[in-house]
């Protein structure tokens, strides 16, 4: 007999279906997202700090989306495989699915923890921080308190799309948002209260990410469509092999962002120093400062984009398993609309106002060439939102249906090849706006390959439904 969360998923309205599992995943992947945003937020309009302390933000960020990019490679990768076992009433290999994932994040979480923690300065270095000796301080300074933290975040996040996949997008949502509340609230009490700095920023994020470690937990032991027993936990290579690819694509999606970090804050540091009013000491930090900034606002944007996506995995999963090709085809169409809408939207936020979201981040205090560096970032760098947003849904729905591989290496293409690769080359052609250019153009070129391929997987579900049709027929 099929339990009720199956039941909705394959009865229920498409639309009715997405806003209830894609809005709670959004709410979580920005409210994860703004974590280091709103450290930046208070770093920046703190005196003291300033954009040295941003630039060091800037340096440390790509290193917690390391440990994101794992989480998430788990926990996305798990929530796809449970849902498509309890689609296919395999509920057996969905608790021990379940185990094996938090067997392997918590291994992999002190693991990070450990590496960071050895090589730390080495790994500061290769980021960019040593753009000038006030920012790697302030680098180290935020880092080492960060690193203390990461596997409650790591366990957080990747628990996260499980307790999705278990029928709860409303208290997965709860969990992270509870955790980024206290990060908000204790944030101005340590920067601007105790005067802690980089490292009261840092110690506001690890406690909001105990306690939506703590809640996970919580929710774990009390789980509604999947039960954990003691042979839950005991690794199975064949399970773990299999929800590990399909969460590949979402690993991708994050540990690119991290490749082409460290290529950008290094070409910004290189093609910056050449520059005749950045290359001088007091205005080193602006290009890699402002730069993180208009990736922060990126990365809200994306969050959107990859929660509208994966919010739909269980659905997708569940009804693939079903054999629903009809629900999954009209999901995919909404969802493309979906995602573009909200590119456009963020376009214009980006050409239109880029002044007074920097502005938000400490401009006041900061010299001209800051606002002006900005306005140009802006325009530039986040001008293909619309291409960047779509393709973000067709990655993360293409591994909802179990196609890894094509999924795999559409973010192979975009991540890793444009992504890191242009910001390397554009920046020896036309100098620091290379480094904006690097990011529309990988956005063009991805929307062809990603254009392509969809378009071969929507028409194969055309005939998946034919075929349905004619054996209901029989």
């Amino acid at each position: 007999m099929e339990n009720k969360t199956g039941n909705r998923l394959e009865t229920d309205s498409v639309s009715r279906l997405m806003c209830r599992y894609a809005i709670p995943c959004i709410i979580s992947l920005v409210v994860a997202a703004l974590y280091n945003i709103v450290d930046q937020l208070f770093i920046a309009n703190a005196d003291y700090l300033g954009s040295q302390g941003n630039a060091a933000n800037t340096v440390v960020f790509p290193l917690t989306v390391v440990a994101l990019a794992i989480a998430v490679c788990i926990g996305d990768g798990a929530c796809a495989f449970v849902s498509i076992a309890l689609g296919s009433s395999r509920k057996e290999d969905a608790h021990r699915c379940v185990g094996n994932a938090i067997v392997l994040v918590s291994i992999a979480g002190f693991i990070l923890m450990a590496i960071y923690l050895i090589f730390m300065n080495q790994i500061l270095t290769a980021f960019g921080g040593r753009v000038n000796d006030e920012t790697f301080g302030f680098a180290g300074e935020y880092f080492l308190w960060i690193t203390l933290g990461i596997p409650a975040y790591m366990f957080g996040q990747a628990m996260n799309p499980i307790i999705r996949a278990d029928g709860s997008p409303r208290f997965a949502m709860i969990s992270t948002v509870s955790g980024a509340v206290l990060n908000c609230i204790l944030d101005p009490v340590f920067i601007y209260g105790f005067r802690w700095g980089m490292a009261g920023a840092a110690v506001a994020t690890i406690l909001g990410q105990f306690l939506t470690c703590g809640l996970s937990i919580w929710y774990l032991t009390n789980m509604k469509e999947t039960k954990l027993e003691r042979a839950s936990f005991v690794l199975n290579l064949k399970i773990d092999a299999r929800f590990v690819t399909l969460g590949i694509t979402s690993f991708l999606s994050q540990i690119s962002l991290v490749a082409a970090m460290a290529a950008i804050n290094n070409m910004l540091r290189k093609y910056g120093a050449a520059d005749p009013v950045y290359g001088q000491t007091e205005y080193s930090q602006i290009p890699m400062a402002v730069v993180g900034i208009v990736m922060k606002f990126f990365q809200i944007v994306i969050s959107i984009a990859v929660g509208m996506a994966a919010g739909c995995i269980p659905i997708v999963g569940y009804n693939t398993g079903a054999g629903r090709s009809d629900r999954v085809k009209s999901l995919f169409t909404r969802l493309l609309v979906s995602e573009a809408a909200v590119g456009a939207a963020a376009t214009l936020v980006a050409v239109i106002f880029p002044e007074q979201i920097i502005d938000l981040f400490g401009a006041a205090h900061e010299s001209a060439y800051y606002t002006d560096f900005a306005i140009h970032s802006f325009r530039i760098y986040l001008c293909t939102m619309t291409l960047a947003t779509v393709n973000k849904g067709c990655f993360i729905y293409l591994q909802a249906m179990g196609k890894a591989a094509e999924s795999t290496a559409i973010s192979m293409i975009r991540e890793i090849v444009f992504g890191v690769g242009f910001a390397i080359i554009l920046p020896g052609l036309i100098g620091l706006d290379g480094v904006l250019y690097s990011m529309p153009v990988s956005d063009i070129l991805t929307f062809v390959i990603a254009a392509i391929i969809c378009t071969g997987n929507y028409r194969r579900l055309d005939s998946s439904i034919k075929v349905l049709k004619a054996q209901a027929t029989r």
